[in-house]
């Protein structure tokens, strides 16, 4: 049992400059802490929905205020006081007093900043790791860490759309640790920003989450740099540094056609095209390689190329359960990206987790284009046993943050990262 003293919150600012909300939960036990929650730019059209102000002149309308009003106001006079037995009781105290689906009423930004929040608490309460309170929720013995995906060249709503598809990602296949992972990574990430300067005369340009932002003359163009970097640093593709691709076509889809590289594909001639791209480069994992409504393709897609890829849902899946089900017996996929803020909180983002667990699928966890320095995803992706997790690149500190967490539970607890698989 644990009984709320304080819950306060104020607007702070993201990676990209714009606010989000920062929460503070106090126990009646002396245990404090804080969270700041992230914002995603290529977001689904069913994630749950944050609450910005709407007025133009302060952030464009972009402010977190009304928010962090709903967090000291309605929200405080709620829950503080109040005694819970367990996460799953806060976070249902939490959606019944929002009572919307899609938290359109206090803000989804405010709802998890507060669900976070307690969680972390409790676990100072319990003076223990944030990892080994969250794996308690999830009831899976974790003693291993994910395996990291690490964008390398972006393009899309992450950079400048000089390429349609959002992020060629490295896997360090090989490695069998954190650190072995991020030294790969990071002979890759400097041969790609040679490799960028000697072939477009361009500085070290970086897209939302830090991959390299080159003016690609296609999508099939950005992949191949990919390759030709990580042989440049003296790796074998698909061996030892394999390759992920987030295609995010819901962001090139319309009319019931796709827009890659100036041709208008059908659903068909996309399936078609990210086959080869499949047969032809050191891929292991692709993540919405079609658009989030259309549903009638996707078992077509997957069908085509799961025996060689990951097929991932994001804009697809949004963490919520009842797509995720949709997909399962669809067949639609086989792997989810996992959001917390997608769905909104905790509680229900463990049940998006074990929806797609109990269909044998993989699952990772993911960051937003629009980060902090918090590091609790990196515990998260530990705790709840995630087979990778998808931070962003190497470079600026939202993102080290979580990698530099890496390292520490890894020095701590000596787990090894994930075997890889592809399914």
């Amino acid at each position: 049992m644990s009984t709320i003293e304080t819950l306060t919150a104020r607007e702070i600012l993201d990676s990209r400059g714009r606010p989000t909300v920062y929460a503070t939960c106090g126990l009646s036990s002396g245990a404090i802490a804080s969270v700041s929650v992230p914002s995603g730019a290529s977001t689904g059209q069913a994630e749950s929905c944050e609450l910005r102000d709407g007025d133009p002149k302060r952030y464009r309308g972009l402010g977190c205020l009304h928010a962090v009003s709903n967090v000291n106001g309605e929200i405080a006079a709620a829950m503080v006081g109040g005694t819970f037995e367990n996460q799953a009781a806060f976070d249902q105290t939490l959606l019944r007093l929002d009572g919307t689906p899609d938290k359109a009423r206090l803000g989804s930004n405010a709802v998890l900043a507060v669900s976070l929040a307690f969680a972390r608490a409790r676990a100072r309460e319990g003076n223990v790791p944030l990892h080994i309170y969250l794996a308690t929720l999830s009831d899976q013995e974790h003693k291993a860490l994910p395996r990291l995906t690490i964008n390398l060249l972006s393009g899309g709503k992450h950079a400048g759309r000089q390429v349609a598809i959002q992020d060629v990602l490295m896997v360090p296949v090989s490695s069998t640790s954190i650190d072995e992972s991020l030294v790969m990574a990071y002979d890759v990430y400097q041969s790609a920003a040679a490799l960028v300067e000697r072939r477009y005369g361009m500085r070290l340009l970086t897209a939302d989450e830090g991959g390299l932002a080159p003016p690609c003359e296609s999508a099939e163009a950005m992949i191949q740099t990919a390759v030709e970097a990580i042989e440049s640093a003296g790796y074998r593709p698909g061996a030892e540094v394999a390759l992920a691709i987030d295609v995010a076509a819901s962001h090139f889809y319309s009319g019931g056609r796709y827009d890659l590289d100036g041709q208008a594909l059908s659903s068909e001639e996309m399936i078609v095209r990210v086959h080869d791209w499949v047969g032809r480069f050191p891929l292991v994992s692709v993540e919405d390689a079609l658009a989030e409504d259309d549903w009638e393709h996707w078992p077509k897609l997957r069908g085509a190329i799961e025996r060689k890829v990951r097929v991932v849902g994001d804009d697809l899946l949004c963490t919520n359960p009842a797509r995720i089900r949709r997909a399962i017996d669809t067949k639609s996929c086989n792997t989810l990206l996992l959001k917390v803020n997608q769905i909104g909180t905790l509680s229900e983002a463990l049940t998006a987790l074990r929806v797609a667990r109990d269909a044998g699928w993989q699952v990772t966890a993911s960051a937003r284009s629009g980060e902090t320095e918090d590091n609790w995803l990196a515990d998260l992706a530990v705790g709840w046993s995630a087979d990778q997790i998808k931070v962003g690149s190497i470079t600026q500190s939202e993102r080290l943050a979580k990698y530099n967490r890496l390292l520490a539970i890894e020095q701590e607890t000596g787990w090894p990262v994930q075997p890889f698989r592809v399914v």
